[in-house]
């Protein structure tokens, strides 16, 4: 049986390699090092599908170094202190170290990073790491400081389109067909950015048609993916969609619909942290001010998820969800926000008024820094009015209260304070 298409058309080298030209385009940061010869230990941060695990294989050829692999998902200590011991052994003077790459290293435990930490600081090995989760948070600080992190991106449209017509005309087994891409939409909304399922789209939808010429259009996709939802994630399912459904049930104030969607992104097998990172998210965003309560829940769930684990965690989902969806919603505090980083965008770097300024030297204090500051706390209701932006933005208003029984009572609050 012949390779999955995806596999068929994973590049060899840079030049074949789409996306990430700030890492690998011309002049870049990461194709200098690999061109010099000489590479230090890096993590790949990004989505899946955007390259990471193939440009690991890239760097490996192009160095002729020996090439170590190890899943964090399968693999414990013992595996990796074996592939050490390999490299140990296997290495000779003045060639480079061999490269250990690691994918989806987040999953590794504290004593799994622990035991590459001596191989990684001695040289024995280069390290390349790849996850789909923030190293800062996942990665331990001593790996995480003797390592790069190297962030990936979504491939763009403009990638998608360069790897669908490439896998089209260069392909063993495509370039035999004729194939008519007349409307691609549908599949660069399924593909998320993700390399791998675009290609998996475009050989469903080829294997489905037995005769010449294949017309792919929008709805020849969705019918085809609908009948094969298994056909172009590994999860079993539309990724974005299902999670973009989930988000706007909440938003909307439906739980049935909410717990539906949770229900099929459970039953598809998605990371359940990802589901409690958007809860985490959306109770900022959408419940926020109206009901404070929502973001301690979200976070409560996420903590209790790392530490219950599956499958009861999704309880903790269900009763987050539920109460998100059932809760009051406010955008205030995100709209807020918003409108001042526009404002910081277009104004710049206004002065601190002196009041505000620390003084933390003698210089600073005959400037007139901290001078005629008033300390809230010294005055009745532990309020004062005096001016805290910059004066150019003195009257200038970037949180409204939204009208829900939370904000009526801050925004009462604050016409008494301000009379505004």
């Amino acid at each position: 049986m012949s390779q999955p298409l995806a596999e068929r058309m994973r590049p060899r080298t840079l030049d074949e390699y789409i996306g990430q030209k700030h890492l690998v385009g011309e002049g870049a940061v990461l194709r200098k090092m690999i061109e010099s010869g000489r590479i230090s230990s890096f993590i790949l941060w990004g989505p899946p599908g955007v390259g990471k695990t193939t440009l690991a294989q890239i760097i490996a050829h192009k160095l002729e170094t020996p090439f170590y692999t190890l899943s964090a998902v399968t693999s414990g200590v013992k595996d990796v202190r074996e592939v050490i011991e390999k490299a140990k052994s296997g290495r000779f003077f003045g060639s480079n170290n061999p490269i250990l790459f690691i994918d989806e290293i987040h999953r590794f435990s504290k004593s799994q990073q622990d035991s590459l930490l001596g191989a990684v600081e001695k040289g024995v090995i280069t390290l390349i790491g790849a996850t789909t989760e923030n190293p800062s948070f996942e990665v331990i600080r001593p790996l995480l400081s003797r390592c790069q992190v190297y962030v990936l991106r979504s491939l763009d449209k403009e990638d998608l389109l360069e790897l669908l017509d490439r896998a089209i005309h260069t392909d063993m087994y495509l370039k035999e067909r004729q194939i008519e891409v007349r409307e691609d939409t549908a599949m660069l909304r399924f593909s998320g950015g993700d390399a791998r399922k675009l290609l998996n789209i475009l050989e469903l939808v080829v294997e489905a048609e037995s005769t010449d010429p294949v017309v792919i259009t929008d709805a020849i996709v969705t019918e085809r993916l609908q009948q094969n939802p298994l056909a172009y994630d590994k999860d079993g399912e539309m990724h974005y969609d299902i999670i973009s459904a989930f988000i706007k049930s909440i938003r909307g104030s439906d739980p049935d619909a909410a717990v539906y969607w949770l229900a099929r992104m459970v039953e598809g097998g998605e990371d359940p942290a990802f589901i409690a990172r958007r809860l985490l998210i959306l109770a900022a965003e959408d419940v926020g001010l109206a009901n404070p309560n929502a973001l301690l829940l979200a976070n409560a769930c996420f903590d209790g998820l790392m530490k219950i684990g599956w499958p009861e965690g999704r309880i903790l989902l269900a009763e987050t969800t539920v109460y998100l969806a059932t809760s009051a919603k406010s955008n205030s505090a995100y709209l807020a926000v918003e409108k001042a980083i526009a404002c910081v965008k277009e104004t710049g770097n206004l002065p601190v008024p002196l009041h505000l300024r620390n003084a933390p030297t003698g210089l600073m204090k005959e400037l007139g820094y901290g001078e005629d500051y008033k300390y809230a706390h010294d005055y009745s209701g532990h309020f004062v009015n005096q001016q805290y932006l910059p004066e150019a933005l003195r009257d200038t208003r970037f949180w409204e209260a939204q009208p829900n029984a939370a904000e009526s009572v801050l925004n009462e609050r604050m016409k008494k304070l301000w009379g505004r």
